[in-house]
């Protein structure tokens, strides 16, 4: 188990690395990758599982106790995200499936990796954790209701479908993982560890098969569609403090929400991209699954070294040593 544990870390520590890695060996040989693709809803259920075996009941009573951080929060997440995403592939105008694709990751809930570069920035966790749980909740209808909204006129969007699909890989396994956590939590406490690591391995087995599935849309498209997913990230993350920060909350908060509202379930836009849209509509989703794991840490990066100036800066001004 310890060696276990070492590998999960491992792997958790340079995710996007071996993402990257794995990424250029799939487009050099897609063959030997592309057959994934017909498993990624299984994976990304077996993703959502483990999630939910990490979250409490307790997450969501934060939002009764204190709603106003996490409402905030959610509003800009569900609006920023697809807004943004909608105005980038217009500006780059981007073959249809690639901007619906764009929407719909841009529509999909937080993803897990927000709570952990959010404790490593020292912002507000409970914040965080209580946003990607009610986010996850709300994704069956907010979704794909968005997706219809301002994708429908790229591709036919069949709303119902969308929300069934979020029902049986996301909600149904969250579920299930909470229960596990609740019937069995000695079992589901020696697991945790190595959570981690059954997580990273499906995302990336979910990102290499899409980059197979599309390695000839990759020549063609590559430069644009990863300007836009960089951008639609970008303005993500720093709308996200910037709203946090014009309705006054503080700057815990403000680093909670910037990552919950750039950071998102870009395992679930692929699902959802590859089910009901194509291969090629899925690219953004993988892309984007590998790029916010770059920027998410650079961001905790910056604010650790701002933070220790500005601590040194008041230590001096006092005369603290």
């Amino acid at each position: 188990m310890k060696q276990l544990e070492q590998i999960s870390h491992f792997f958790s520590k340079y995710f996007a690395l071996i993402v990257i890695f794995v990424s250029i060996i799939a487009f050099a040989s897609p063959g030997a990758f592309g057959w994934i693709g017909a498993y990624i809803t299984v994976l990304l259920g077996i993703v959502m599982f483990g999630m939910g075996t990490t979250m409490r009941l307790s997450d969501f009573t934060l939002v009764a106790k204190k709603p106003a951080p996490v409402f905030i929060g959610l509003l800009a997440q569900f609006l920023i995200m697809p807004l943004t995403a909608f105005g980038i592939a217009y500006l780059f105008n981007l073959p249809p499936e690639l901007a619906a694709g764009l929407v719909l990751v841009g529509a999909c809930p937080g993803g897990t990796a927000s709570n952990v570069m959010v404790y490593l920035s020292r912002g507000d966790v409970p914040v965080s954790v209580a946003m990607t749980s009610v986010s996850t909740m709300l994704a069956p209808v907010l979704t794909p209701l968005i997706v219809l909204l301002l994708a429908g006129q790229w591709l036919p969007v069949s709303a119902g479908e969308m929300f069934m699909s979020i029902v049986q890989v996301i909600i149904i396994p969250v579920i299930l993982g909470i229960s596990a956590r609740k019937l069995l939590p000695g079992a589901v406490e020696k697991g945790t560890a190595v959570l981690p690591l059954v997580s990273v391995t499906a995302i990336m087995l979910i990102v290499t098969a899409v980059v197979a599935l599309n390695a000839e849309n990759l020549i063609t498209s590559g430069a644009a569609v990863f300007s836009a997913v960089i951008l639609h990230n970008g303005f993500g993350l720093a709308l996200g403090y910037l709203t946090a920060k014009w309705v006054g909350l503080d700057e815990t908060k403000r680093r909670a929400i910037s990552m919950e509202v750039g950071m998102q379930n870009s395992g679930l836009g692929a699902a959802l991209a590859a089910a009901h849209f194509s291969p090629l509509a899925a690219l953004p989703s993988a892309i984007f699954s590998v790029w916010h794991n770059i920027s998410g840490p650079a961001l905790v990066s910056f604010w650790n070294r701002t933070g220790r100036k500005e601590t040194s800066r008041n230590n001096s001004v006092t005369g603290v040593s």
